[in-house]
């Protein structure tokens, strides 16, 4: 979909904006990124439909940005945005990319040193040059080595959410092919993992020449780097490879079970088959020549000696021990969540009213909807103080009053954990709320000591039930805050404090690992989103997959639970 594309077009125009102090309509352009990055229908299907009068009922855009947005659709350019990259010649989204790089000191940058992108700032800051400048000194030159050397390491792997709308489109297309019988997306993005080198995808079909020919003429393929009868390989606009394989009917189920994945888990089952005098690839599993297992992938496991093995759990983490002695645990499904707590309303700079968060929860199937909403310590997002959150406290009750039993709109805040642990908004406006989840949004670079200290006296207050994004990590953009995680769960569970799955993909925190490590120790966990608009609610299948990948069960996240036993538990 070209939606990712006008948004990515539309964030360093912002960017290029705010650069020059037009923060106005910077905000403008910003807020209407979001909204196309979420947006599910194709803006060229949105266009055809009306043209601009249609873009123009997308909420953020007026006529100028509709008129770009026209433009992009018919010439694959816009010239605002060329004429704002000629202007300041830099690549300001790989300068960005580094944590703590914002657009003024990138413009500062360049200025000063002539820095237009990253290989300019690692021989800059190598060389201290950096450090002298007013605003910067030798601890962030030394923070934005640091950073440079985060990205470095994240290079050529794409955030899940980034790709899935176009895999998604493509799965699509190829499945309303009438020589396509089966289809199946593979590899890391069916193990959903974080993020992705490439993409595979598994056909049957007895006629592959039309399928292979549809998927490499696609009008997202940039390049063809093989084109065979039975794998093509394509590289995107998006620039990820993906891989399309045609394999027989008859061994459909093992080559699916191979070509998911994790290769630490097929050595494993492989091993586990050569054990039992068999032999498992990606054809099938075989006694001597007799093929005996292949069509599915439950025939596949079964007949090694294996219940079928969710394919979010196959990392050879110990879940193949599980399988053979029929002790998997039962993993929370897609379907298990009754509400999302953490939605952010227009009150602090999200994009739609509460109503219509709550019209959307109904939508989604839930029972109730949370609205966190930020509170006054980040004044960027227009955080409420303790009156501004009384004054919500109307509307809500309004609200509930109005919607009856069709869903329950229940308060709560995002509110900043200080320094020193303690909380931006005083414990009385606390009390009175329904819930509330404390994040980390300052001084990430705090000392390990300090920093577990900062959460744990922030998970010891009574008031705070939820801790947000709880390690703090971005990724491809920063790592996680140094903290002491065992003293973190400890303390989380003497305190029954609740730790968060954020589902935005560029955070998914807790990871897999550190969920496994809650639910060991018993810890409750829920799903969230974190959402800022009503489209991103969908975003929860990602924090799904994430619990899924940490083996968390229903009993493990507190957000499958009913209305009155959330509130209960509160």
């Amino acid at each position: 979909m070209k939606n990712q594309e006008i948004a990515k077009i539309f964030y360093d125009m912002a960017n290029y904006l705010e650069m020059d102090n037009g923060s106005f309509r910077a905000y403008a352009y910003k807020k209407v990124a979001i909204v196309l990055e979420s947006l599910e229908q194709d803006i060229e299907d949105v266009y055809k439909q009306g043209g601009l009068k249609t873009l123009k009922e997308i909420p953020g855009v007026g006529k100028n940005i509709a008129l770009k947005i026209e433009e992009y659709l018919k010439t694959g350019r816009v010239r605002t945005y060329e004429r704002l990259k000629k202007e300041t010649p830099i690549n300001l989204g790989e300068l960005i990319a580094v944590e703590g790089m914002g657009v003024k000191k990138v413009k500062l940058l360049y200025q000063k040193l002539k820095i237009k992108n990253l290989k300019d700032l690692e021989k800059a800051a190598k060389a201290h040059k950096i450090a002298p400048l007013e605003g910067f000194g030798e601890k962030t030159e030394k923070n934005i080595l640091q950073g440079i050397a985060f990205l470095k390491r994240s290079k050529g792997r794409f955030l899940l959410g980034e790709i899935m709308p176009l895999v998604d489109k493509v799965l699509e297309r190829l499945s309303k092919l009438k020589e396509v019988e089966k289809i199946s997306i593979a590899g890391s993005v069916r193990r959903v993992k974080e993020t992705i080198g490439d993409v595979d995808i598994l056909v049957v079909s007895k006629k592959p020449e039309k399928v292979m020919a549809f998927f490499v003429s696609m009008p997202e393929v940039v390049k063809v780097w093989s084109k065979g009868s039975t794998r093509s390989s394509v590289r995107t606009k998006g620039k990820f490879d993906m891989d399309l394989r045609v394999v027989p009917l008859k061994s459909y189920g093992s080559a699916l079970q191979y070509f998911t994945g994790s290769k630490e888990h097929n050595i494993a089952t492989r091993r586990l088959a050569i054990s039992k005098g068999l032999k498992l690839n990606e054809y099938g599993v075989f006694k001597g020549r007799h093929m005996i297992a292949g069509k599915t992938e439950k025939e596949v496991y079964n007949a090694i000696g294996l219940d079928l093995i969710a394919p979010e759990m196959r990392e050879n983490q110990g879940e193949i021990e599980l399988a053979r002695k029929k002790k998997l645990p039962k993993i929370i499904e897609y379907n298990d969540i009754k509400g999302d707590l953490h939605c952010h309303s227009n009150w602090d700079g999200g994009v739609n009213s509460i109503e219509k968060i709550a019209k959307a929860g109904i939508n989604m199937g839930y029972k109730y909807i949370g609205i966190a909403d930020h509170t006054k310590f980040l004044r960027i997002e227009h955080g409420l103080n303790e009156k501004q959150l009384a004054k919500q406290r109307k509307e809500i009750d309004k609200l509930n009053k109005k919607f009856g039993s069709k869903i329950r709109i229940l308060q709560g805040c995002e509110s900043n954990i200080m320094n020193d642990g303690s909380i931006d908004i005083k414990d009385e406006a606390l009390a009175k709320l329904d819930f509330v989840i404390a994040g980390v949004h300052s001084s990430m670079k705090m000392d390990k000591k300090r920093m577990t200290e900062r959460i744990i006296t922030a998970m010891k207050n009574p008031n705070v039930d939820i801790i947000s994004h709880p390690t703090g990590r971005i990724l491809k953009r920063r790592d996680e805050y140094q903290i002491d995680f065992d003293k973190i769960l400890k303390t989380a569970k003497e305190t029954n404090t609740i730790l968060e799955i954020d589902s935005f993909p560029d955070r998914l925190d807790l990871k897999d690992i550190n969920i496994r490590k809650a639910k060991k120790i018993g810890v409750k966990m829920i799903i969230n989103t974190d959402a800022h608009r009503i489209e991103q609610l969908e975003l929860i299948k990602f924090g799904i997959a994430q619990a899924r990948r940490g083996w968390a069960e229903k009993k493990d996240i507190i957000n499958t639970q009913p209305l009155s036993k959330l509130l209960n538990y509160f």
